[in-house]
């Protein structure tokens, strides 16, 4: 059936800066504003979204990681154990700070104090069922308080299965459940592309 592309490296460049201008209007400051990215391509989406808030009104605004692998609730047991066993972190909160292009973990005194009371708006690629999304919201409400959270995606495929809507979201794609969507990014697949497979990706 083929495959069709929804972003090119220039279409995915104006859906961010769309999503930035959208940010900057609604929230009026970057007073107590924070991103936190879904890691892998959620983190680098947020991290491009700061910057062109900073191009645009010259905020500076924080950014983060969050790794949602033990929150998720579609994984077995056998697999969160696994991960635990090759973690050395396996106690340490799931929030991560990356200044210089390295995450490290903090230890849970420190996180907490990184996004508590702030307005942090949540940054993922793909928004499909929503399971995702609730357990980012489950580990930052473990380890912190934000004042609110907002969601922004880069494409909205539907087919929630909870009650999660976003906040701000760069393309509307309606899929049928069995299609796949594929984010590639330069920092870590080497391009900037957003595919739709109609057919299942071998």
């Amino acid at each position: 059936m083929g495959n069709i592309q929804l972003h090119d490296p220039d279409s995915m460049r104006r859906a961010l800066s769309r999503i930035a201008h959208e940010i900057v209007e609604r929230s009026g400051s970057n007073e107590d504003l924070a991103f936190v990215g879904i890691r892998t391509r959620g983190w680098y989406l947020a991290k491009r979204l700061a910057n062109r808030m900073t191009q645009i009104e010259s905020w500076e605004v924080p950014c983060f990681s969050l790794d949602v692998s033990d929150f998720r609730d579609d994984r077995g047991h056998s697999e969160r154990d696994q991960q635990k066993t090759v973690s050395a972190y396996d106690q340490q909160p799931f929030l991560h700070v990356d200044p210089l292009e390295g995450t490290f973990h903090l230890p849970d005194w420190l996180s907490n104090q990184w996004v508590q009371g702030k307005r942090v708006i949540l940054v993922d690629d793909v928004l499909f069922t929503g399971r995702t999304v609730r357990a980012a919201l489950d580990a930052l409400s473990r380890y912190s308080r934000p004042a609110v959270i907002q969601l922004a995606v880069l494409i909205d495929r539907g087919h929630r299965e909870l009650p999660i809507r976003p906040d701000y979201v760069g393309k509307n794609v309606p899929t049928a459940r069995e299609e796949r969507i594929s984010v590639k990014m330069e920092e870590v697949d080497g391009e900037d592309s957003v595919w739709l497979h109609k057919s299942p990706v071998k």
